[in-house]
């Protein structure tokens, strides 16, 4: 069964140019020519659950409730095609496979932090049913669905620098654990606990969505460490609701 495991890792090469898709827009404009390769459902959504480093199969799995065992193979296996993905292959038993972002889907980080801030300014809003759905790990909202953002999201300044670990706590699940580094004008996302982190905020599922909802509170998260670098970073995930949005919801 190892045979077709012939070494430690394999990379898939990288096509300078993807191939075509069965149903591309025919329209010579690089627009269009992006929308052939990430205009898929789930496309861009995989890309930013691998921003904070591979995963495997069932890991890309358990942060996209709604996607089918068929649907996601199917998906990983173009954007291989479309060299936006590698997939890389362990000599283990069971067989590992993990899929990671290759520097032409880095590329779109940026474009996925202006989509999340325009989602922030006229699509925002509580939590939806569907949107509160459990998954099959038993959890209702992925906080990391919006801190997976912060590579394309954040900018942060020579006086905005640091590390922050950011803790979730779920009833009668692990806690998650987020750490955000800023350093270099360069922000970077991953998830495990650390402890040596420059600030800690940690709180309840439900008091992260306060923070990252539209009344924008903080009351229900603890904040140790560094207050100041805590609260820049939360702002930036706070963009205000446009006008119109306001005014249609009063």
């Amino acid at each position: 069964m190892l045979e077709q495991f012939s070494a430690d890792r394999q990379e898939a090469s990288i096509p300078s140019i993807p191939p075509p898709k069965r149903h591309p827009y025919d329209q010579w404009s690089p627009d269009a020519r992006a929308l052939d390769i990430v205009g898929d459902k789930w496309t861009l959504l995989i890309v930013r659950d691998l921003a904070a480093g591979p995963r495997r199969f069932v890991e890309i799995q358990r942060v996209l409730p709604g996607i089918s065992t068929e649907q996601l193979r199917s998906r990983l296996n173009r954007m291989v095609a479309d060299g936006l993905l590698t997939r890389q292959r362990y000599r283990e038993v069971p067989p590992r496979v993990d899929y990671e972002l290759t520097d032409r889907s880095k590329d779109l980080l940026p474009t996925l932090g202006a989509l999340g801030r325009w989602g922030f300014r006229w699509a925002w809003g509580e939590p939806r049913p569907g949107e509160r759905e459990d998954n099959e790990d038993g959890e209702a909202i992925d906080i990391g669905a919006i801190l997976r953002l912060t590579p394309g999201f954040l900018t942060p300044s020579e006086t905005m620098e640091g590390t922050i670990e950011m803790v979730v706590h779920r009833d009668g699940l692990d806690a998650k654990h987020y750490l955000i580094a800023l350093e270099d004008e360069r922000a970077t996302i991953e998830e495990h606990p650390a402890p040596d982190a420059d600030v800690h905020v940690t709180g309840s599922q439900e008091a992260w969505i306060e923070a990252f909802g539209p009344r924008r509170s903080l009351r229900g998260l603890t904040i140790t460490g560094d207050r100041a670098l805590a609260e820049r970073v939360l702002d930036e995930f706070s963009v205000a609701p446009a006008e119109i949005e306001i005014e249609a919801t009063v």
